[in-house]
């Protein structure tokens, strides 16, 4: 086999991987011919995602994983490995935003966010990166967020995570630095998803604005005026993953439109 095609075949698992940008993401891979594994909590969606993505001509594998709970994902990884004998790369988009003002009596919303956005990012990390490290080769690709970059009144959590995500990514590249395997974060401003929706349908309530309304104030705080779009997101993440981008690790690179461009 030439190395043209083991690039190929490689095995990519995204998390979250059936909406949004998870799926941009599944999509990009899948056109490099890349054999694909997404996996997320919600059967329905990810075996819709499959249909869609084998109608492309895509090799893909739906799994049914919660990311927060070790178990399964240990039970993820050794089916993928099971099934391909490799796992070269793992995008970890599995995410959930909301607000925790930090008068909520109720934590458990703070504890879920933190849970799937950061502590899932750190399983999932934690189970792949051996069999990557035994190939002298891996990519990972975090999604954080430009609240990764700042913060957002009402929204601590999912700041927290977000900014937690950086730390993660740039510790975890030096661990692994010099054993073939490299691990970045991509920074995303709003982007047209249900779970984007779901934002600026909480925050137009509490603000007492219509949805459209806040969703336009929100388009004008971007330099560019308009949100990214998924597939732009998908396209950094091929990149990061390629041999090209084969120096690149520890870094964090906004996908902003502009908004960061003004922050140290």
């Amino acid at each position: 086999m030439t190395d043209i095609q083991e690039y190929d075949r490689q095995v990519v698992l995204v998390t979250g991987g059936g909406e949004g940008i998870g799926l941009a993401v599944a999509q990009a891979f899948a056109a490099k011919k890349k054999r694909v594994i997404i996996c997320g909590r919600r059967r329905g969606i990810l075996e819709t995602a499959s249909r869609e993505l084998s109608a492309l001509g895509a090799e893909v594998t739906a799994i049914p994983c919660d990311v927060t709970q070790k178990a399964q994902v240990e039970g993820l990884v050794q089916q993928v490995i099971g099934s391909y004998g490799r796992l070269d790369i793992l995008v970890n988009n599995a995410g959930m935003s909301g607000r925790t003002p930090i008068d909520d009596p109720d934590d458990s919303k703070w504890r879920d966010i933190i849970e799937v956005n950061l502590t899932g990012t750190y399983l999932c990390s934690k189970m792949v990166i051996s069999h990557m490290i035994q190939r002298n080769f891996g990519r990972i690709v975090n999604i954080s967020s430009v609240l990764g970059r700042f913060g957002v009144a009402g929204y601590v959590a999912y700041c927290t995570a977000k900014h937690g995500l950086l730390g993660f990514t740039k510790s975890l590249a030096l661990e692994v630095a010099d054993q073939g395997v490299t691990v970045n974060a991509i920074c995303p401003t709003w982007v047209d998803t249900a779970m984007a929706r779901l934002g600026i349908q909480e925050t137009a309530a509490f603000l007492g604005l219509a949805p459209e309304t806040f969703r336009e104030q929100a388009i004008q705080g971007i330099p560019m005026k308009r949100m990214a779009e998924a597939n732009e997101i998908a396209s950094l993440a091929v990149f990061l993953c390629s041999h090209g981008a084969g120096a690149i690790t520890g870094q964090a690179i906004n996908v902003c439109g502009g908004t960061t461009a003004g922050i140290a």
